[in-house]
């Protein structure tokens, strides 16, 4: 839940730029998901996109590579005071090791229907092998994620076919 019109503004920021890095993935063959990590200034910890593919990689997803760099930059697994920004509700995998570096909020732009852990298909951070009580707030430029996504995938349908 958004407390104001500025928070929605700041939100909406960084979500923009999770929005370019997920267009850099989606330009390189991947699915178009991005991911920036911010400290409490507001300052940018890490950013990556979806690398499954160029890294042959099942965990580089994007939101595991920007949680490895930013412990990596911080020197510390504790995110405590950062949020998270991804244009793709996080999968089980994504959702448990954002549970596990104690990020302190997550900001998500779309649902995902098939693999969403966070409240669409399950929901890990609430349940009771958390040990983490995550703040989540979904929906932020709902529309643009959502947009990206159906035109990669019906894209990427066409060139199969």
């Amino acid at each position: 839940m958004l407390s104001s019109y500025s928070e929605y503004l700041i939100h909406k920021k960084w979500m923009q730029q999770a929005i370019k890095l997920s267009q850099v993935a989606g330009d390189a063959g991947e699915v178009p998901v991005g991911a920036v990590i911010i400290d409490s200034s507001e300052n940018i910890i890490a950013e990556s996109e979806n690398r499954k593919q160029r890294d042959n990689d099942p965990t580089a997803h994007a939101e595991i590579l920007a949680i490895r760099e930013a412990t990596g930059r911080l020197q510390n697994w504790r995110l405590h005071e950062c949020t998270l920004y991804v244009t793709l509700e996080p999968c089980p995998m994504c959702a448990g090791a954002i549970v596990q570096a104690r990020v302190g909020l997550l900001v998500y732009g779309v649902d995902d229907p098939k693999t969403g852990a966070i409240r669409t298909v399950t929901n890990i951070p609430d349940s009771a092998a958390s040990n983490h009580r995550l703040r989540v707030i979904g929906g932020i430029l709902e529309s643009d994620c959502r947009s990206l996504l159906q035109t990669w995938f019906v894209n990427r349908r066409h060139r199969v076919t």
